[in-house]
């Protein structure tokens, strides 16, 4: 670890040992404190001044849960698993290796139900009702990543999707509550049989209607199971109906542990505060992770609890692993979307978080205070109930801290000094250890997670003069790191020449490298009646349309590549397994993914079991381009081949040519792309693009 200490105003200081700033500090704190550890160039006399008390004598606010951060919802940590070691490990540290980095207390992972989540599936334990995998996907993988490095993590597990059959036809998850309960209990015994995880935490559909038969349902089958230790969270959508339905039904007021919001805005509703029970904001952030996104998530870590009594505050999303271009680009607490060059950045909300997870645990306790600065701005006071304070202040200015939603109303911040006074079993403490993070929003030289000299506590107070878009920890605990991974490589666009051919005998995931589905599951699959050229292929594998959360496509499709590629070549062998009415694509220049796959466009070439082919400018199949014989049946490989060069595109099968000069006028870019006519079998191998 490089040592983070800092002088006050965020340069080198000379050695604690020396005459230089440390000495001066001290005497000033040491005089009653005329000028604190604040801002340079803000002369005392232009500060408004307040006071605070902070005191356990009357006894303590809300348990503190912890911060958390999502993986899913979906497909967000997609490209996390490819990347090479040891940047990898790298980036698990950042996130999750106490006194390191974010140092998170709480992983919430998507319990994958084949559909589209926001950026792409993730694929289920259960694509069919008699089918049971616990090795799909890679939030299992994660969440042992996690436990391995701070083996005391909370684990939450959330369905956005849930597969066709668990609807029997039906769009909807509660027509058999039963069925349902003991699909997500089976991902909770699953994880703990083939992972050795223990589930803490389970909710009911994200964002989406919840069902009171269900939630009592689902408590008495945890109950049946031994999984009392389970908690439940409902409804992570907003604070009603759920709040005002536990009011009025006692049998579901005592099976609710947590009523969970996503972006609350920093407030909570009446009758959540009347339920008695703990408040999370359940999903929040949701912002580019550049400054403007640290200052967000600053000013929610503290304001959620000063303003909303929120115990808890969980970040959308973990880490931007997913190609930047999908809806929500970089909307993680760090970046790392390039696995095939090692590439990460360690964004600043990694050390926003830094600022609270280092120097709290779950099971402390937030003091009672107002909370809110005179000054704007706010402050949170936790402690282990042992003798431990931390503070933690934020200065975030309206216009350096909007989160992607709600809209935040006006407020204005200004330099201030706050004075506190430490009373009850705080009046002993002598002296705080010092964090500072300062956003810079004019010249981008913001000074992130430095370590002060502590500050001297002089007859139980002590002052500190605040900038605006500043955050300050002060701790008794002396155990927080600011701690640094050699610079990762430089970035690189996607390989401009990719092949893979998917022979792998046991691969650590189920996907292959790169390819992000985007409707539909495309796995690794091996042919065993093959005899030799196709036994390692990529198969999809969801054959009725899922649950849905967002606007699944009626074809599948996985894309793969560089956005901003515009001339391409892409080859890949296909097997169409649908008969009569199967086929699959091959495409170019896909420009959209995501929540919005329904209206990707781009250079389609499709075949069909019919012996048919066409070229269409959409994934739906409407923007015919050119159609005709191709002789292509199901149950037999064939290679694909689309070129596409400016303004016109080829096509070749086994081969040979079968259309050329179709003029393309839009899009001008995309990713290249895979994919099947309908929720059908079908497979692909040897895919090449250059």
């Amino acid at each position: 670890c490089r040592d983070g200490r800092r002088g006050a105003n965020g340069t080198p200081s000379a050695p604690r040992s020396g005459m230089g700033c440390a000495a001066l500090l001290w005497g000033w704190l040491l005089l009653g404190c005329s000028r604190g550890l604040g801002p340079p160039g803000v002369g005392a006399a232009a500060l408004s001044a307040a006071t605070y008390v902070l005191d356990d004598a009357g006894g303590l606010g809300r348990q503190f849960d912890g911060i958390g951060a999502v993986s899913g919802g979906g497909a967000t940590s997609r490209l996390l698993v490819n990347y090479q070691e040891p940047y990898r490990s790298q980036i698990l540290d950042y996130l999750f290796k106490p006194n390191f980095g974010a140092s998170l207390h709480m992983l919430k992972v998507e319990i994958g139900g084949d559909g589209q989540s926001t950026d792409g599936t993730e694929p289920s334990h259960m694509h069919y009702e008699n089918d049971e995998n616990y090795f799909r996907g890679y939030e299992w993988w994660l969440m042992k990543e996690a436990k391995k490095r701070n083996p005391q993590i909370k684990l939450i597990g959330l369905p956005w999707t849930f597969p066709g059959w668990i609807g029997k036809g039906e769009n909807w998850p509660y027509d058999y509550p039963d069925v349902t309960a003991y699909y997500v209990i089976s991902w909770i015994l699953g994880a703990k049989q083939y992972h050795d995880l223990d589930i803490d935490y389970v909710g009911i559909w994200n964002e989406r209607a919840f069902s009171s038969k269900y939630i009592k349902l689902l408590r008495y089958t945890l109950d049946k199971h031994g999984l009392q230790q389970v908690r439940i969270i409902a409804s992570d959508r907003l604070w009603e109906p759920i709040s005002f339905v536990l009011l009025l039904d006692s049998e579901l007021h005592e099976v609710v542990d947590v009523i969970g919001a996503h972006y609350p805005g920093t407030k909570t509703v009446p009758n959540a505060l009347l339920t008695k029970k703990k408040l999370w904001s359940s999903e929040d952030y949701s912002t580019f992770n550049d400054e403007v996104g640290a200052g967000c998530w600053a000013r929610i870590l503290n304001q959620n609890y000063v303003n909303g009594n929120m115990t808890s505050t969980i970040a959308w999303n973990l880490v931007a692993s997913y190609y930047e271009e999908l809806p929500f680009g970089r909307c993680g607490l760090m970046t790392a979307q390039e696995p095939w060059s090692g590439h990460y950045k360690v964004e600043a909300p990694i050390w926003i978080t830094a600022h609270t997870t280092q120097f709290t645990q779950p099971g402390w306790s937030y003091l009672q205070v107002d909370g809110h600065l005179e000054g704007g701005g706010s402050f949170v006071a936790l402690t282990d109930g042992l003798g431990n304070l931390t503070i933690i202040i934020e200065t975030m200015t309206h216009n350096h801290s909007q989160c992607i939603r709600p809209p935040l109303p006006h407020f204005s911040v200004t330099p201030q000094r706050a004075t506190f006074y430490l009373k009850g079993s705080f009046y002993m403490v002598e002296t705080l250890q010092v964090w500072h993070s300062r956003l810079d929003f004019e010249s981008g030289n913001s000074s992130l997670f430095q370590q002060l000299y502590p500050v001297k506590v002089w007859k139980g107070s002590f002052s500190l003069d605040l900038n605006v878009d500043e955050v300050y920890t002060l701790t008794t605990l002396k155990t927080g790191k600011k701690c640094g991974c050699p610079e990762p490589p430089p970035p690189q666009p996607f390989p401009s020449n990719y092949k893979d051919d998917f022979n792998i005998l046991n691969p650590p995931f189920s996907e292959a490298p790169n390819f992000a589905d985007q409707t539909g599951v495309f796995e690794y699959f091996m042919n065993v009646s093959d005899p030799g050229d196709h036994v390692f292929t990529l198969r999809q594998v969801v054959v009725q349309r899922p649950i849905t959360w967002a606007s699944d496509a009626d074809q599948t499709i996985s894309v793969i590549g560089n956005f901003k590629w515009v001339n391409m070549t892409v080859t890949c062998d296909i097997y169409i397994e649908k008969q009569r009415d199967g086929g699959v694509f091959i495409a170019g220049r896909v420009d959209n993914g995501g929540i919005y796959v329904r209206r990707t466009k781009g250079v389609f070439f499709w075949v069909f079991a019919d012996g048919t082919y066409r070229v269409t400018g959409d994934l739906a199949g409407e923007e015919i381009l050119m159609k005709g014989l191709s002789g292509v049946r199901d149950n037999a490989w064939h290679t694909l081949t689309l070129n596409i060069q400016g303004t016109s595109a080829s096509g070749l099968l086994n081969g040979y040519p079968l259309w050329e000069n179709v003029t393309i006028s839009k899009p001008s870019n995309g990713w290249a792309a895979i994919g099947t006519r309908s929720f059908e079998f079908a497979q692909f191998d040897n895919f090449h693009v250059e």
